[in-house]
C-alpha cells in the first residue's frame, strides 16, 4: 500500500509574489490541475462499511463505486445510514471526475485580488462571475462558489499529496443565502482519510464529519477494485 505525504498546509514550491489586477488564469490552472483525479482507467472499487455518530454505531455493509460512478450500498436496515454513506461516497467520487480546465472553465477569466495568509485571491469574471477562489502553492485553498441558488464556502486547512496530485485532508463547509449572505446552518468540520487501491487509485477509507457537538464517522475497508 503506497502512503501519501501529508502537507500540512502546503504543496508545490513556495509562492511567487502576485499583483493585486494581474492575470491569474495560468497560475489558477496549475492549481486546478494539481488535483488528484481518477483517469479513464479506473474501473471502480468497492469494500465493506460502517457508520457512526455518538454511541451509535453500525458496521457490516457493503458497498461498490462503479466506473460510471453508479454507487451502491446494501446490508443495513436503517435507510437514512444508507442515504448518508451514498451521499458521502458521491461527493468524494464526483470530486475525483477528471475534467479539463477548458471544459469547466473555459469561459471564465481569473482577475488577482488581494493576497493573504491563506493565499492569493482568484476573482472570478464570465460564465461564472461572482464566484472567488484563494490559491496557494498550487493548491486551492478556498473555495467561494454559488451553485443552484446556494452560496458555499470551503476553506482546505491541510493536504496530502499522492504524487498524482493533492487531495484534501481536512477542511471546512459552510452553506449561505447568495442575497442577504446569512448562514444556511452550521459549519461542518471535515477530516479525511485515503490509501491507494492495488491498482494505483487513491480511494476515501474514512470520513469525521464535526458540527457543534456532533460527529459522524464514515469508514471504508477491505477496498479492492472491481474487474
Amino acid at each position: 500500500m503506497t502512503i501519501a505525504t501529508d502537507t500540512g498546509s502546503r504543496a508545490g514550491s513556495p509562492d511567487t509574489p502576485i499583483s493585486a489586477g494581474s492575470d491569474l488564469r495560468a497560475a489558477f490552472r496549475a492549481a486546478y490541475e494539481n488535483r488528484y483525479t481518477w483517469d479513464d482507467g479506473f474501473s471502480g472499487y468497492g469494500g465493506s462499511c460502517g457508520w457512526s455518530e455518538g454511541s451509535r454505531s453500525i458496521d457490516g455493509g457493503q458497498f461498490s463505486v462503479t466506473k460510471d460512478l453508479r454507487i451502491g450500498v446494501d446490508g443495513f436496515d436503517d435507510d437514512e445510514v444508507v442515504k448518508a454513506i451514498k451521499a458521502q461516497l458521491w461527493e468524494v467520487t464526483i470530486h475525483r471526475v477528471r475534467r479539463s480546465f477548458e471544459q469547466t472553465h473555459g469561459e471564465n477569466t481569473f482577475t488577482a485580488g488581494e493576497t493573504d495568509a491563506t493565499g492569493t485571491e482568484v476573482i472570478v469574471g464570465g460564465k461564472c462571475a461572482g464566484d472567488r477562489y484563494r490559491i496557494k502553492d498550487n493548491v486551492v485553498k478556498m473555495v467561494h462558489r454559488h451553485i443552484h441558488a446556494t452560496l458555499v464556502k470551503i476553506h482546505t486547512e491541510s493536504t496530502i499529496d499522492t504524487g498524482s496530485g493533492y487531495l484534501s485532508k481536512a477542511y471546512t463547509s459552510r452553506y449561505y443565502d447568495p442575497v442577504s449572505g446569512n448562514p444556511r446552518g452550521a459549519e461542518n468540520h471535515f477530516t479525511d482519510t485515503f490509501a491507494c487501491l492495488s491498482n494505483g487509485y487513491w480511494t476515501l477509507t474514512q470520513r469525521l464529519i464535526r458540527c457543534g457537538d456532533n460527529t459522524q464517522i464514515f469508514r471504508f475497508e477491505k477496498l479492492a477494485p472491481l474487474a
